[in-house]
């Protein structure tokens, strides 16, 4: 008898729950912090802590922050981007950054085809620009990113 694959909102879950509760989300009202943390509704907390379901992409950010884990480490040990495609975007060509392609193109150009590493990778580049037009450290003032989110 052969052991399942995991889904990939089971590799999620088994990365985000024990980094959730090492980041001391535990006890009665954990899940309850958790989404308020993230802006996540309490009942997806549920589905995504017990490997039911991902996460809409808006929230990778603020799940990253809340449980203490690396973006990049999240995306690829939670199985939502691989290796390659995250070193793809840590190597892109600063001179692109200003250049007319589209979010869409460069998802095609880094070989995103996961219709949730897409939505990922395009809720990144908003997030990335929000910030880009954000004056002074006005961000750190509102309570960070986890608050913004």
């Amino acid at each position: 008898m052969t052991d399942a694959t995991p889904t990939r909102a089971q590799r999620f879950a088994a990365l985000v729950v024990p980094a959730a509760e090492r980041a001391g989300y535990t006890g009665h009202g954990a899940k309850a912090r958790f989404a308020r943390d993230t802006g996540m509704t309490e009942s997806s907390v549920t589905r995504m802590w017990q490997g039911g379901a991902l996460p809409d992409a808006r929230f990778y950010d603020a799940i990253s922050s809340a449980v203490g884990v690396d973006l990049g480490a999240l995306l690829v040990e939670g199985g939502i981007l691989s290796p390659e495609s995250l070193q793809s975007l840590s190597e892109t060509d600063p001179s692109q950054v200003g250049s007319s392609l589209t979010p869409e193109e460069a998802a095609d150009r880094l070989g995103i085809r996961d219709e949730v590493g897409r939505q990922l990778f395009y809720a990144t580049i908003e997030r990335l620009q929000r910030l880009e037009n954000q004056p002074g450290d006005e961000a750190a003032e509102r309570g960070g990113a986890a608050a913004q989110m």
